[in-house]
């Protein structure tokens, strides 16, 4: 715990504040996304172990009130970003455009992929999924297919748009 502890816990948080902050500026965001968020779930790991190592320094911030004030600040600096949560990535016109897509009909995207509604409907079934007709919707396919609706509309979006734009 002594040996490794704070090396790893300070290892770990250089990569969270560096992918930390690409992702605040919108650089290289697909790359750092996942590290981001699993190596910031392994920092929780040294982090226990410093907690421990520190334990009674902790106490004696906490008896003397010092601890107090910063985890108040904290608290009260996260409430704004919890309070707009739900309007952040629902409110996004890419994943509300994705939202929609999957409550249309196979009828209804098939000039949108580009595809003729039968070959849809042959394609998901081609994969296993439970599509019985051009009137379904990848919703009602997910829940017959035990999927997620988004999984299904991603099989049936093309790998690549034409090389004639058509």
């Amino acid at each position: 715990m002594h040996r490794y502890g704070t090396p790893l816990t300070a290892g770990l948080f250089a990569v969270s504040a560096v992918s930390g902050v690409a992702l605040f500026f919108h650089v290289a965001s697909a790359t750092f996304h996942r590290m981001h968020e699993w190596l910031s779930m392994l920092l929780l790991a040294p982090f226990a172990l410093h907690m421990v190592k520190n334990w009674k320094p902790l106490l004696a911030y906490a008896r003397r009130r010092t601890l107090l004030l910063p985890l108040v600040l904290a608290g009260a600096a996260a409430v704004p970003f919890a309070l707009i949560a739900g309007k952040g990535r629902a409110a996004h016109p890419a994943f509300r455009t994705v939202s929609l897509m999957t409550q249309a009909t196979l009828e209804e995207l098939a000039p949108v992929m580009k595809v003729p509604a039968p070959e849809l409907l042959r394609q998901l079934q081609a994969r296993g999924y439970r599509a019985v007709s051009i009137r379904d919707t990848p919703a009602g396919i997910a829940a017959a297919s035990a999927t997620t609706a988004n999984e299904v509309l991603y099989a049936v979006v093309p790998a690549r748009p034409s090389a004639t734009g058509k």
